[in-house]
């Protein structure tokens, strides 16, 4: 899910009915599913349309150099984040007893520390590291990364503590207070003229306003967590090594591949260009992420939950993938014609090249809508090892495909080759998980 990213990561009313058609035999799961994943899908549309509805305001204070230094540094944190709990917070929804869960949430709690310490260590080589970006900018606000380190790794962590125990409406108020929070911090920074790194020091606050308002409000539920067990948490760092072995490598390589483009684009193309690119990419994500951080978190609970109990699941899934092809490739094949126009008339004149970018990340994003919700079954059925490899093959399709339009000096050929190499091994993948589906399902006759 990266840079699903953080993807607004919304066809959600359309996603919401599959469940419905599922079999009646299946009434108490059916219920689960729909009634989780409405608190999260409601939350979901409030935060990200909170959000998307202030763009056409930022995009009138803030300058294009100002949006593609805010992907820089979103993309670095994003990075350093996910390496920041070794992925140590999805194994906390999997074990049956609570104490081997507070022991690998505590696992990633120190490794989250160990991370934003060394993190902090290296702001005194800013203007080196903003040096091989050509983003003098970045140097000058490269202090706030630990910061924003920290509170991504700690919001994880919670994130899964709260899905363990079925608190999703708690997720659902970070959703929202951060959105409210960030939106708001943006536009004031911006109609203050603080617009030079506005942005940034929104990134920071919004989380971490979020995470206080969430743990004051949720104090009992996370009385457990304050009771630090050495031999449980040992225990659960064995048990699960996998994540920090293989998870986190695959996770690391897919986070890396996502923010590619960012990363080779701006010294090759300069902030300007990033600017419209990570325009690109929230306008585009975010809408996908509205309905598949929402399915893919319940999904992972109640599919971890059932395949402990031995039961079939496929059902579910075919029943996910089929009507979610049918809706969003309807929906994108409308929206390939008039996508630029709206995008100029959205964020104003000048951006009419965001929606240039969006239609050629079309296929990237239908195969995207596939896979986001159901790439935890690689973790469920214990197989990080050929997920790992996906993403090597991933990120090298991607690295292929823009320095072929950085050798041509080629902006749009470069992201048009990111996207078409993202769709291909994307697809792939899918092909995998249905394997792992219908293996699951052989062994149950």
């Amino acid at each position: 899910m990266h840079f699903l990213p953080k993807i607004g990561m919304k066809c959600e009313k359309k996603v919401l009915s599959l469940h419905p058609l599922m079999r009646k035999s299946d009434n108490i799961f059916r219920s689960d599913v729909v009634r989780n994943t409405t608190k999260l899908l409601s939350a979901n549309v409030l935060a990200q349309v909170v959000g998307l509805l202030i763009y056409p305001l930022l995009t009138r204070l803030y300058s294009q150099d100002d949006f593609g230094l805010l992907s820089l540094f979103v993309s670095m944190g994003g990075v350093l984040a996910l390496v920041s709990t070794a992925e140590y917070q999805y194994s906390i929804v999997l074990p049956k007893d609570e104490k081997t869960a507070v022991g690998a949430w505590h696992m990633g709690g120190i490794i989250l520390c160990c991370v934003t310490l060394l993190v902090t260590l290296s702001i005194p080589f800013a203007p080196q590291i903003a040096a091989l970006f050509k983003a003098p900018t970045l140097a000058q606000w490269y202090w706030a990364l630990p910061i924003y380190v920290f509170f991504m790794g700690l919001w994880a962590l919670l994130n899964y503590w709260y899905s363990r125990h079925k608190q999703f409406g708690k997720i659902g108020t970070y959703q929202v207070s951060q959105s409210l929070v960030g939106a708001g911090a943006k536009a004031g920074f911006g109609a203050a003229g603080f617009t030079s790194g506005g942005l940034i020091v929104s990134a920071i606050l919004a989380p971490l306003t979020a995470i206080g308002i969430n743990v004051l409000t949720s104090l009992k539920s996370l009385i457990p967590l304050r009771t630090f067990d050495k031999k449980a948490t040992q225990h659960a760092a064995r048990t699960y090594r996998n994540f920090p072995c293989f998870s986190l490598p695959r996770a690391l390589v897919n986070n890396v591949s996502g923010n590619l483009g960012v990363w080779l684009l701006t010294p090759a193309f300069g902030l300007t260009s990033v600017g419209l690119f990570g325009m690109a990419i929230t306008l585009a994500f975010r809408p996908l992420n509205v309905i598949c951080n929402s399915i893919y978190q319940v999904l992972y609970q109640r599919t971890s939950e059932r395949v402990q109990q031995h039961e079939s699941i496929k059902h579910i899934f075919r029943q996910l993938l089929t009507k979610t092809a049918l809706i969003v490739g309807a929906a994108f094949l409308a929206l390939y014609f008039i996508l630029p126009n709206l995008c100029g008339w959205l964020l104003s004149d000048g951006w009419e090249e965001t929606g240039e970018l969006i239609r050629l990340f079309l296929p990237w994003l239908f195969f995207s809508m596939l896979v986001a919700p159901i790439c935890f079954l690689a973790d469920v059925f214990g197989k990080q090892k050929i997920g790992l490899v996906f993403e090597i093959l991933l990120v090298a399709a991607r690295a292929a495909g823009l320095l072929l339009g950085i050798w041509k000096q080629d902006f749009h050929m470069a992201v048009l080759a990111y996207s078409l190499s993202s769709a291909l091994v994307i697809c792939a993948q899918l092909v995998w998980y249905i394997s792992l589906i219908r293996r699951y399902e052989s062994t149950l006759s």
